[in-house]
């Protein structure tokens, strides 16, 4: 039953907790240091938190304890209501016909957020640290989208360059933190990438390296030669916390400033290329494999790809979460269709699962009515998500001279987002860095559809290629003639 006043989370609390919520049994003032994790929200706390702490849980990894760490002035808030818990997170897993609730406590600090990243590049410098591990979201990497190499013209990654002992960015902080292992004899740690992208770690690497050469080339091919950067997939869908999340942990009898709900689903695939050692955490469920390759890709395209072709649609018609999309017969059918037509065919089956399995697996997540996943969420950074997850899957399809109507129909209805109003003529607050570009090309295509291929920047040859644009543009004046019902009820009947 959950207590009358709920309990302040903390150390001194743990024991007073209400009966039957799961919490750690070990020791955490005894825990030392073994990663740094840079970016502390609510996926890697619902995800690679869990599995060290399930480590933990079995009297293991005492050595591998989490410092979260930030690099942008907004991370202090974070971080003043985790430390006010003793970097304590409650998680509350949610099926379709029930909850349980745990409390975790893998990770011991949260270290200052200074301005010039004093604070992390001596955390990270400390050898004790053997992983320094990433959630900054897909397009946090610097990634020139035109040629797929670090963008040593941006703002940030010229500043760290020129000014590496004060650098911007947690890579920037990375490279000092590296540099000053070399100096004083000490071996670098592993950078362990936990975003979706494809070739997660390669992509670390590129940033890392690339990033040191600018400055110290001798660094640069230290880095290169003795660092390791595992490519990893994860997967759990964890819903932001808001006004319903803080209720109910506050009901299940806990006063947390930042409780978590999760799907009760969790997978995370990694490389077994470590330099400095790793937590065992395939003994809690993790899988270490020398090909992530072929787990990441039906990953990515089915369930990553699929948030996409639904939150477009679900924004446009108001249509407020993930799981009220799955419900949505028009959006469901468009979904399905997309999926069993022009992506499954570029996906490769995994050991013990098909293309298939795997669709009607995330079929049945999606649809969990538990998980209040946001569209507007899932939409977020669509300049990112398109060029990551939609656009490979296009070009490949293209090159193998496939059908790309579905794919077209659902780069129009982004590009019918994007002019920033829906259907019952709501305003859609901006939702992607680059929304202001984003906006202006989504007006000017109204009138002259393939403006958005020129100028949301995200395309590249791909609005030269005639089948595609010419999808495109008899998708999008469709959607602007005729609205966006009609133009998906015109693709389920073959249109």
């Amino acid at each position: 039953m959950p207590a009358r006043h709920p309990i302040k989370l903390s150390n001194a609390t743990l024991a007073d907790l209400p009966e039957g919520i799961d919490r750690p049994r070990y020791d955490r003032g005894r825990l030392t240091p073994g990663i740094v994790h840079v970016g502390l929200g609510n996926f890697h706390r619902a995800h690679q938190a869990w599995y060290l702490h399930r480590l933990m849980q079995e009297g293991r990894a005492r050595d591998w304890a989490i410092l979260g760490a930030g690099v942008r002035p907004y991370d202090a808030e974070m971080r003043a209501k985790l430390l006010g818990q003793d970097c304590l997170t409650t998680l509350i897993a949610l099926a379709p016909d029930s909850r349980s609730v745990e409390v975790t406590g893998a990770m011991i600090d949260y270290l200052p957020i200074d301005e010039r990243n004093g604070s992390l590049i001596r955390a990270m410098a400390d050898p004790r640290i053997r992983i320094v591990g990433l959630t900054v979201t897909e397009g946090g990497y610097y990634i020139d989208p035109a040629t797929g190499a670090l963008d040593t013209l941006h703002p940030d990654i010229a500043h760290d360059a020129a000014q590496p002992d004060r650098p911007r960015t947690a890579f920037g902080a990375m490279v000092a933190a590296l540099g000053l292992r070399r100096t004083a004899g000490h071996g670098p740690f592993s950078g362990l990438s936990c975003d979706n992208l494809q070739g997660n770690g390669a992509i670390l690497r590129q940033t890392v390296v690339g990033l040191a050469r600018m400055s110290d080339p001798a660094l640069a091919d230290w880095i290169e030669a003795e660092a390791a950067f595992p490519n990893s997939m994860v997967d759990s869908i964890v819903p932001a916390t808001g006004p319903a999340e803080l209720a109910l942990v506050r009901e299940m009898g806990i006063d947390d400033a930042a409780p978590v709900t999760h799907e009760n689903f969790r997978q995370w695939v990694i490389e077994d290329v470590f330099c400095a050692g790793r937590p065992d955490w395939d003994r809690v469920g993790a899988t270490f494999t020398s090909d992530v390759h072929a787990y990441e890709m039906m990953k990515i395209r089915i369930l990553n790809a699929g948030h996409q072709v639904l939150a477009n649609a679900g924004e446009l018609l108001s249509v407020p979460t993930i799981a009220d999309c799955m419900a949505h017969p028009a959006i469901a059918a468009m979904f399905r269709k997309v999926q069993t037509e022009e992506i499954l065919p570029y996906v490769e089956p995994v050991p013990g699962t098909t293309p298939a399995d795997y669709l009607a697996l995330i079929e049945r997540r999606f649809s969990n009515p538990a998980i209040r996943d946001t569209t507007r969420r899932v939409a977020f950074d669509g300049s990112s998500r398109h060029a990551g997850f939609l656009l490979p899957i296009l070009r490949e399809a293209l090159a193998a001279g496939s059908p790309v109507s579905g794919l077209a129909l659902v780069e129009a209805l982004w590009a019918r987002m994007c002019e920033g109003h829906r259907e019952d003529g709501s305003r859609i607050e901006p939702n992607d860095p680059n929304w202001d570009n984003l906006r202006a090309a989504a007006q000017a295509a109204r009138v002259h559809p393939r403006a958005w291929l020129e100028g949301a920047a995200v395309y590249g040859a791909l609005e030269e290629a005639a089948p595609f644009a010419e999808a495109f543009e008899h998708w999008l004046s469709l959607i602007w003639r005729n609205g966006t019902p009609a133009a998906l009820d015109t693709y389920a009947k073959g249109g």
